[in-house]
């Protein structure tokens, strides 16, 4: 199992360097990926953890941080596409991907807080079909070379559309949430799942739906692998964490890998770089040898 760590631009870190700074030293440590959050505004459970303090944009804290690595995958986690012009982000994602040398992957969602939805010009009701025609917009401009589509919110047609990212098939979209709906998403139309959170034993469960719904449609399971970002402590109520001892640590993260997953993503959920570095270091010496 390969482990990512969360650039930590939700968590309200007030100088911006040390957000773009713990991806450096992912690097240096080990991770094979780390990622970025996306919200628009501070609201909801975003207020309830960092109030008014500073939360970055994903992409952009991403672009920065490919300047300052050579290896790690560029994720995030997750993209919020209501939030997003589809045609847009594929054009940012793309020159990301190209700037970074075929590095990025994208976790992608529908959405959860209603009001913010509203307020990005998406009904929260439509937001499940705004995702799935986003997801088919972006491999559309990403693998044709005459890019077509006709659908409820966009249509285009005879325009060329560049940079496409580096490799053929476009820029992975891993498909974030825990519902059903999520993971017949996943199935359908996703590169991967990754749900955020769920104990291993929940987790089990919504792989083998995984499993079920992807020869339903006709899908080798193999080619959707499982990421799971989990936070070290904290979160929301109900949420598995991966803990803050050693020895807990690594029986969560066995746990993880032993009922599928192939990335875990930490977030130290944490707006202290006094506790996100360390925290960092604890995984890469005592969790990183015991799961790969």
């Amino acid at each position: 199992m390969n482990i990512g760590f969360s650039l930590s631009n939700n968590q309200g870190l007030t100088d911006v360097r040390d957000v773009v700074s713990v991806a450096a030293r992912a690097e240096e440590l080990g991770y094979d990926s780390v990622w970025a959050s996306d919200h628009v505004f501070n609201v909801s459970y975003v207020y309830e953890r960092i109030g008014r303090r500073p939360y970055y944009d994903p992409l952009t804290i991403l672009a920065f941080a490919a300047a300052q690595t050579e290896r790690v995958i560029l994720g995030t986690s997750v993209l919020v596409l209501p939030y997003h012009n589809p045609m847009r982000l594929a054009k940012q994602a793309a020159t990301l991907d190209q700037l970074s040398g075929g590095r990025v992957a994208l976790g992608v969602g529908v959405g959860v807080i209603d009001t913010e939805l509203e307020a990005m010009g998406v009904p929260f009701a439509e937001r499940g079909p705004y995702t799935d025609e986003s997801i088919a917009i972006m491999k559309t401009l990403w693998q044709e070379d005459d890019p077509r589509h006709e659908g409820r919110f966009f249509q285009f047609s005879d325009m060329a559309f560049s940079p496409r990212p580096v490799r053929a098939e476009g820029i992975p979209l891993l498909i974030g949430g825990t519902s059903r709906a999520a993971i017949r998403r996943a199935a359908r139309r996703g590169d991967g799942w990754h749900p955020t959170a769920m104990p291993p034993e929940d987790l089990a469960q919504g792989i083998r739906y995984l499993h079920e719904q992807a020869e339903q449609a006709g899908r080798d399971p193999a080619s959707i692998p499982v990421s799971v970002s989990v936070p070290l402590q904290g979160g929301r109520p109900g949420r598995f964490t991966l803990g803050t001892e050693p020895a807990e640590m690594r029986a969560n993260a066995q746990a993880l890998a032993d009922v599928g997953v192939s990335r875990m993503v930490v977030s130290p959920y944490s707006g202290d770089p006094a506790e996100v570095f360390p925290a960092m270091e604890t995984i890469a010496a005592e969790v990183m040898p015991a799961v790969r």
